[in-house]
């Protein structure tokens, strides 16, 4: 299973930005898809994550400026950035709750990180 993350660049605070995350390779289901985020010298922190029903949950930070969604049948999930702020630099990485095979448990799945930068 691979996860591909897009979407990343470089944006003016304020302003929008829309990161998407595919999942491919051999899936039988996905449960719950998120991303994450990692600034420079800091923890990877939970960004928002959506369930297979289109549960939602967010960080206090993020909350109303971002919009987590997803496309069941493109294995795929989207974080809307609105309104971004200068502390919303990070790379941002996708995950995802993978089963891969009846009798197997779920794994999880991360992607490859994209970068992005907010300028004041």
């Amino acid at each position: 299973v691979q996860l591909q993350a897009s979407g990343g660049g470089l944006v003016q605070a304020g302003g929008s930005l829309r990161l998407s995350c595919a999942a491919s390779g051999s899936i039988f289901n996905i449960q719950a898809m998120g991303w994450y985020r990692q600034a420079p010298g800091k923890q990877r922190e939970l960004v928002a994550s959506i369930t297979s029903g289109g549960a939602t949950s967010y960080a206090d930070s993020v909350k109303g400026r971002f919009t987590i969604s997803r496309d069941n049948a493109k294995n795929t999930v989207y974080l809307q950035m609105n309104s971004v702020k200068p502390e919303d630099t990070a790379v941002y990485y996708c995950n995802a709750d993978v089963l891969t095979g009846w009798g197997i448990p779920y794994s999880d799945y991360w992607g490859q990180g994209t970068l992005v930068t907010v300028s004041s």
